[in-house]
C-alpha cells in the first residue's frame, strides 16, 4: 500500500524515455521516434501517452513582454492503459511536422536562439506528478529556404541571431500563431544605410512564401538630430520549389535592397 501511495508522488511509478531517430529533419517531413514506458514497482493506470511539438516564442506585449511554450502540432499514442511492475514497452512514432515548422539547425549547426523540440507526456491515472520527457530537434531548412539564406551569406550579410515572436505577418498567408525571424548584419555595401535584414519563411508543400523586414536608418529624425529606431520595410516574394534552382537569387535579393535603400524624403 505505502509503494502505491509513493507512486503517485512519482517516486517509484511509471517513467518514459523518448528517443528521436532522425538526426535532421525538415518542415512538412515526419518527425520518426520511439517512447520506451518503463513500469514502476506497482500497477498504475495509464490514462493518456503523447508526444507535442512545442516552440519557445517570445511575446510582443509592452506591459509585460516575456516568454512561452507554445504547441503546433500534438499526436496521442496510448490511453486508458495499465503497466504492469517492471515492465517495458516500446511505442514508435511519427509526427508531422507543419510546413511552417521553424529552422533549428543549418548544415547540421544549431541556430542561435531557436528552442523547438518534442515533449512526451504521460498521464497517470491518480498520480500528482507525471512524467515529461523533452527533446531538443535538428530541423534543417527546405531547398528552397537553403538557397534564399545561402544566397544572403553570398552577397556579404552575414547571421546574427533567431527569434520565434507569437503573432501573425501583414499581408502573408500563415498557418501557426507564430512565425521566425532570422536576422542579418547588413553587408559592408549596406551598412551605411541598414541596421538589420531579417527574414522569414512561410512555406507549404508547392512554394515559401519569403517575407524580407529592412530596417533603414533615419538621416534625421523629426524630433532633431540623427539617428533614430529607423523605419521598417516589408517585401515578400514567393519561390516555386519546382523552379528554385532555375533563378539567380543572388541579384534578385540584391535588387529589392537598393530599391528599398534609395532615398524617399529627408527623414529618409
Amino acid at each position: 500500500m505505502f509503494q502505491k501511495v509513493l507512486a503517485t508522488f512519482g517516486s517509484g511509478g511509471a517513467k518514459i524515455d523518448a528517443r528521436l531517430l532522425d538526426r535532421t529533419v525538415s518542415p512538412g517531413r515526419p518527425l520518426r521516434g520511439e517512447v520506451l514506458l518503463l513500469g514502476g514497482e506497482v500497477d498504475q493506470e495509464i490514462n493518456g501517452l503523447s508526444v507535442k511539438l512545442l516552440a519557445r516564442v517570445t511575446v510582443p506585449d509592452e506591459r509585460r513582454p516575456g516568454v512561452e511554450d507554445l504547441e503546433f502540432g500534438t499526436q496521442q499514442l496510448a490511453g486508458n492503459e495499465r503497466i504492469g511492475p517492471g515492465q517495458q514497452v516500446r511505442i514508435p512514432f511519427e509526427v508531422a511536422l507543419p510546413w511552417e515548422t521553424p529552422i533549428s539547425s543549418v548544415f547540421g549547426k544549431p541556430l542561435t536562439g531557436m528552442a523547438v523540440g518534442l515533449q512526451t507526456s504521460l498521464d497517470i491515472a491518480n498520480s500528482v506528478t507525471d512524467p515529461v520527457d523533452v527533446d531538443g530537434a535538428a530541423i534543417e531548412p527546405l531547398p528552397a529556404q537553403k538557397r534564399i539564406l545561402d544566397a544572403f551569406s553570398r552577397i556579404g550579410f552575414v547571421f546574427r541571431e533567431a527569434v520565434l515572436e507569437r503573432g501573425r505577418v501583414d499581408g502573408a498567408v500563415q498557418q501557426l500563431p507564430f512565425f521566425q525571424e532570422i536576422r542579418f548584419t547588413p553587408s559592408p555595401r549596406f551598412a551605411p544605410v541598414f541596421t538589420s535584414v531579417a527574414v522569414t519563411f512561410l512555406s507549404s508543400p508547392s512554394e515559401t512564401q519569403v517575407v524580407l523586414e529592412v530596417t533603414k536608418r533615419v538621416r534625421v529624425s523629426k524630433s532633431g538630430g540623427f539617428g533614430g529606431r529607423g523605419q521598417e520595410f516589408l517585401g515578400l516574394f514567393k519561390v516555386d520549389h519546382a523552379a528554385v534552382e532555375r533563378v539567380k537569387w543572388e541579384p534578385q535579393l540584391e535588387g529589392w535592397l537598393h530599391e528599398v535603400a534609395k532615398a524617399r524624403g529627408i527623414f529618409d
